[in-house]
């Protein structure tokens, strides 16, 4: 009988497999020092629990005793929760890139046994498809080139080593300028799907990280397309079947261009980017449908993702009882067995584009893509009306699985958007489940002084990587920022000590792993984005920010170092590193409001408001009560109140404004100083 090690295991991902006949090992020494012994290479399955092809390839390959067999016999076989060891993730999948394809999951790569990939893929089917081997005579072919082939063996191990190991510095490059910035930016505009929003084709992802670069540059060098690129992408978003119309929340991705026909698995991280997204263009626009999403969508986070103690859970899965979508989707029978006949149903049909034979595999996504405009305020209040019987209905359904792991960097995610949301909208109690889940982080994911990646039934999993300190200092000072409480802004400080300590890239940046990570044979380091923005960028931003806030010009220079070390890379890559060049945006010019003034005052209310009326991503605010003093390096310092009245100063640079005492022009000054006049070049980097 196969001995399968993953019953022990607290992921979801690794539970759902360990009744596999396939003799799987966690991610441990013990794994690699078996297939040393046995001299048999290694087959590493990296996947997650909210993974729909990684459900298929399950059931089609892992779950059946004669794949099994050749997997036994021929390989130690290793399966990995991407979600629990991001490290290990991105280390691989950076490899299979590296042999020119295309990265996603499940991740198959196979390593001798000192753990150095030397050829891999995503999802094989079971038998050959899709212009795919099928994985059993991927199986066989892989067996047969590591016994007798080690000369090719040994130069792909050789090759992938050498690309694999960071450059610590990626070469000279001209420092960033305002005029190059802009033209990054207006040069994006041909990747824009034009009519749908997002990057042109399919899949569609939110890519949020790209277009909040776009929606900064848009600002602040008047590009008036980058703005209304920005718009019409979220309108779509909000209004497609990548949303749920029922529960709140937004799926990963979809299928097709017109964002309609989604993957239905819902993460964390995901939601956690487009409220903050959401919130900031709100500010600019005041949408209603913006301010519904963001609505909607936290309070989905509410009711279905927090796990006790406060700490949001990681995903929810595509799949219920086997099939993908089935929770999510309708019949035309279905809606009209619960809304009846009448006017307001036939509106809701009309509406979420509701017909006999759907608009997937005979089944309907509720979507607004065909409707994208608000109704009138009677026909909204009944369409949520109807949804809120089909939501009803919809909750004695299965529900799709849950993964219910806390992890750092997703929760730091959520943490400052729910704060920056709260803020923004006047709603306490969304800063009130911030501030829960960062005290669930600070409680019980910290040992002996060291934050950890993940945490799940009481047991802390996966060192902590950069993602995970910068996200979560990132979220302390967003939650300093919103509430005035010190202790945020000391924890950002203590966690940058460590990161510095810890990650430090020597000659700018951080590594992805902390230096006593010891079972990754390298450590990653880039500043691209993925899904989610780079450790590396997240800090370019803090480090400005605690500069502001603490007056400290080591963080300044820290920055300053961090950018000049892949400003290179980003500057040939620009689209894969638009997480470092918001923060470019913020280091050329920080940007900063002192409100000199008592933040619990009766006052404060219309000074947050002006504050929430004008866009301006990446700079900070400071309260300053009569009684404080901003540090001595600030270029507010010594900044009061003037005759008894709450007065607001806007700093850019090293440069301050005249006090300003009416909220009414604080709102005005801020959206005429955050533009800065350019040339945009025709041609950019």
């Amino acid at each position: 009988m196969a001995l399968n090690r993953l019953s022990e295991e607290t992921s979801p991902y690794l539970q759902q497999h360990k009744h596999n006949p396939v003799e799987w090992w966690p991610w441990c020494q013990e794994a690699f020092e078996e297939a040393q012994r046995l001299d048999k290479p290694v087959l590493l399955s990296v996947g997650y629990a909210a993974c729909h092809w990684c459900h298929v390839m399950a059931h089609e390959s892992f779950e059946k005793e004669d794949t099994a067999e050749l997997m036994n016999r021929l390989f130690i076989n290793i399966k990995v929760d991407r979600e629990e060891r991001p490290d290990v993730d991105t280390l691989y999948m950076t490899a299979l890139q590296e042999l020119g394809e295309q990265g996603g999951w499940p991740l198959t790569m196979f390593l001798t046994p000192d753990g150095m990939p030397f050829f891999g893929g995503t999802y094989f089917p079971d038998k050959s498809r899709f212009g795919k081997p099928s994985f059993k005579d991927v199986l066989v072919n892989v067996a047969r080139v590591y016994a007798q082939e080690k000369e090719t063996i040994a130069q792909n191990t050789a090759y992938l080593k050498q690309r694999l190991t960071p450059r610590l510095n990626y070469g000279a490059a001209p420092e960033f300028s305002e005029e190059q910035l802009a033209a990054i930016a207006a040069k994006f505009i041909g990747a824009i799907d034009p009519t749908n929003g997002g990057l042109r084709g399919a899949p569609k992802f939110p890519n949020t990280t790209i277009f909040q670069f776009l929606w900064r540059a848009g600002l602040r060098y008047n590009l008036k397309t980058c703005i209304e690129e920005v718009k019409n992408t979220l309108l779509h978003i909000c209004q497609g079947g990548i949303y749920d119309h029922l529960g709140g929340g937004f799926s990963r991705y979809t299928v097709d261009e017109r964002w309609l026909v989604p993957h239905f698995e819902k993460m964390l991280y995901d939601n956690a980017l487009l409220i903050e997204f959401m919130t900031e263009v709100w500010k600019e626009t005041q949408s209603d449908r913006l301010k519904t999403r963001v609505a909607e969508t936290i309070g989905w986070l509410k009711r279905d993702m927090i796990v006790p103690g406060g700490a949001f859970a990681a995903s929810y899965d595509a799949d219920s009882e086997g099939e993908e979508g089935k929770f999510y989707v309708w019949t035309a029978r279905e809606i009209t067995d619960i809304l009846g006949h009448g006017e307001e149903a036939a509106i809701f049909a009309q509406t979420y584009d509701v017909t006999e034979g759907g608009n997937w595999e005979g089944k309907t996504i509720l979507n607004r893509l065909k409707a994208l405009a608000l109704l009138n305020g009677g026909e909204e209040r009944a369409m949520d009306e109807c949804r809120a019987k089909l939501f009803a209905e919809r909750e004695r359904r299965v529900k799709p699985g849950w993964d219910d792991k806390v992890l750092a960097d997703w929760n730091g995610l959520a943490i400052r958007a729910l704060a920056r949301a709260g803020d923004a909208f006047a709603q306490p109690d969304w800063i009130v489940l911030a501030a829960d889940a960062y005290g669930f982080v600070k409680s019980r994911m910290i040992e002996n002084g060291r934050l950890f990646h993940s945490w799940r039934d009481g047991k802390l999993k996966g060192p902590a990587t950069a993602a995970d300190y910068a996200n979560i200092i990132s979220a302390a000072l967003v939650l300093h920022q919103v509430t005035g409480e010190p202790r945020y802004l000391d924890d950002a400080v203590e966690w940058t000590a460590i990161m510095n300590r810890h990650y430090d890239a020597e000659q700018g940046g951080y590594y992805f792993a902390a230096d006593d990570t010891s079972d990754l044979i390298l450590r990653p380091l880039s500043a691209s984005d993925d899904a989610v923005p780079n450790a590396n960028a997240t800090m370019l931003q803090n480090l400005a920010d605690l500069y502001t806030l603490t007056g400290d010009a080591a963080y300044l220079k820290r920055a300053d170092g961090l950018l000049t070390a892949f400003q290179g890379a980003a500057q040939t890559m620009a689209i894969g590193y638009t997480g470092l060049l918001s923060g470019a945006l913020t280091l050329i010019s920080p940007q900063s409001i002192a409100i000199a003034g008592d933040r619990a005052g009766p006052d404060a209310a219309a000074w947050r408001r002006a504050l929430a009326e004008v866009s301006l991503p990446g700079a900070t605010v400071q309260w300053v009560n009569p009684d404080e003093n901003l540090p001595a390096s600030s270029p507010a310092f010594g900044k009061k109140a003037i005759d008894g009245k709450t007065t607001a100063y806007i700093c850019f640079g090293p440069r301050c404004s005249e006090p300003i005492t009416d909220p009414a022009i604080l709102k005005d000054r801020l959206k005429e100083d955050r533009a800065v006049s350019v040339q945009v070049a025709a041609s950019p980097v």
